[in-house]
C-alpha cells in the first residue's frame, strides 16, 4: 500500500493564505501573531510587530486599545461593521472587525481579531457610480456641443460675407467681434467634444512626462509659487499615450496653480501601490501620481461633482479641464481621485503598470 505523504502545510501557511487580516494578542495586548493580509492592509512588518503593544505594532488600532482591554477583562468579544480605522496622514481603512477572546496554552486570556477589508468593495461601488454619472454627463454635453457647432459655422460665415459687403472700418469692427466670438465658442465646443482618437500607447517614463509638464507650468507660475518634486525612481515604464498623459497632467497642474494663487507650494509626488483596485479590476501594481497644492481647498459639497463637465469653482473657469483629464486617464484603464481640506488639495492619478 502506497502511503500518502503527510501535508507540510502549517497553521501559519493557512493564515497567510487568507484575505482576512488576522491578529492575536496576549493578556497585555502584545501581538503574538499576525498574517500577511494584516501586513498588507495596515502597511506593517510582522517581524517588527511580534511582541510589541498592539497600538504600536498597528497604529490604526491605537485609539481602540481601551475597548480591547475591556474585552479582555470581561472575556467578551464584539463585532463592528464598516468601522473606519485611521492613522495620521493615511486614508482610513474600512473593515468589518470581529474580536474573539480565547485562552492560550498557559490559560491566560488573549484576543483573536479578524478584520475583513471593505475598501475594495466600497471603491468598486463608488467608482462605478462616478463613472456612470460621468458617462451620462459626457454624452449630454457632446450632444449639446454637436447641436451648437453647425449654427456657429453659419454665424461665422455670415459675418465674413458682411465684412466683404461692408469693408469699411466702422462695419468691420462689428464683424470682427462676431468672428472672434464665434471662434472662441468653436474652440469651447471642440473642448467639450474632447479627444476622439484611441490612445497610441508606447513605453514611457512617467517622470519624463511630469518633468516636461512641470517646466511648462513653471514658466507660467508667479515667483511666489514653489514647485517641489518627490519622485519614486523605482517606478517602471508604463504603456501609455504620451500626448494624452501630458494633457491630463497639464490640466491638473494648471488647476493646482490657479488654486494656489500668487504664493504657495505645489508638490509632484510618485509612488507605487500593490494589489490595488481600480473600478472592478484588481491590479498587481499601480502607479500613483499625486499633485498636491496648498490652496484654500475644495468645498465638501463640490468634491463629488468636480469631474462632471461644466462644473467649476471659479467664475472664469469652463469646467472642462478636470473632466477631460479624467477621460484621458480612464481611457488608459486608470482613475483620478481627489481629497481636499483647507491648505491641502491632492489630485491622485492611478495608472495600472501591467503590460498590455
Amino acid at each position: 500500500m502506497k502511503l500518502v505523504p503527510r501535508s507540510r502545510v502549517t497553521g501559519e501557511d493557512v493564515l497567510d493564505g487568507m484575505t482576512t487580516a488576522v491578529i492575536s494578542v496576549d493578556d497585555a495586548l502584545r501581538v503574538t501573531s499576525l498574517n500577511s493580509a494584516c501586513e498588507g492592509l495596515f502597511g506593517v512588518s510582522r517581524r517588527m510587530a511580534i511582541g510589541a503593544p498592539v497600538g504600536d505594532a498597528v497604529p490604526h488600532l491605537k485609539p481602540h486599545e481601551p475597548r480591547l482591554r475591556t474585552s479582555l477583562a470581561t472575556v467578551s468579544g464584539f463585532i463592528e461593521r464598516e468601522i473606519e480605522l485611521r492613522r495620521n496622514g493615511d486614508p482610513p481603512v474600512t473593515v468589518d472587525w470581529t474580536v474573539t477572546p480565547f485562552l492560550s496554552g498557559n490559560k491566560k486570556p488573549g484576543l483573536l481579531m479578524e478584520l475583513l477589508p471593505l475598501n475594495r468593495h466600497i471603491r468598486i461601488s463608488r467608482d462605478e457610480q462616478l463613472q456612470a454619472h460621468f458617462d451620462a454627463s459626457r454624452e449630454l454635453i457632446r450632444g449639446l456641443a454637436h447641436e451648437i457647432k453647425n449654427p456657429l459655422g453659419g454665424i461665422r460665415g455670415a459675418a465674413q460675407l458682411l465684412e466683404r459687403e461692408y469693408p469699411d472700418d466702422d462695419h468691420r469692427e462689428y464683424t470682427r467681434v462676431i468672428i472672434r466670438e464665434a471662434d472662441r465658442l468653436q474652440n469651447l465646443v471642440n473642448r467639450m467634444l474632447g479627444p476622439n482618437r484611441v490612445p497610441e500607447k508606447s513605453l514611457l517614463n512617467i517622470h519624463e512626462v511630469l518633468e516636461h509638464v512641470r517646466r511648462l507650468v513653471q514658466a507660467e507660475a508667479p515667483p511666489g509659487v514653489e514647485l517641489l518634486r518627490d519622485y519614486d525612481p523605482s517606478i517602471p515604464e508604463l504603456e501609455a499615450d504620451r500626448e494624452q498623459m501630458v494633457q491630463a497632467v497639464l490640466n491638473l497642474l494648471r488647476n493646482a496653480l490657479q488654486a494656489t494663487g500668487s504664493t504657495g507650494t505645489i508638490i509632484l509626488r510618485t509612488r507605487t501601490r500593490r494589489q490595488f483596485t481600480i473600478g472592478t479590476q484588481r491590479h498587481r501594481l499601480v502607479a500613483q501620481i499625486d499633485i498636491e497644492d496648498s490652496g484654500p481647498g475644495i468645498p465638501a459639497s463640490m468634491l463629488e461633482k468636480i469631474f462632471f463637465p461644466m462644473v467649476t469653482t471659479r467664475a472664469e473657469g469652463t469646467g472642462l479641464g478636470l473632466p477631460i483629464a479624467q477621460y484621458l486617464v480612464h481611457s488608459h484603464g486608470g482613475l483620478i481621485e481627489c481629497r481636499s481640506r483647507p491648505g491641502c488639495t491632492v489630485f491622485t492619478i492611478l495608472l495600472p503598470l501591467e503590460m498590455t
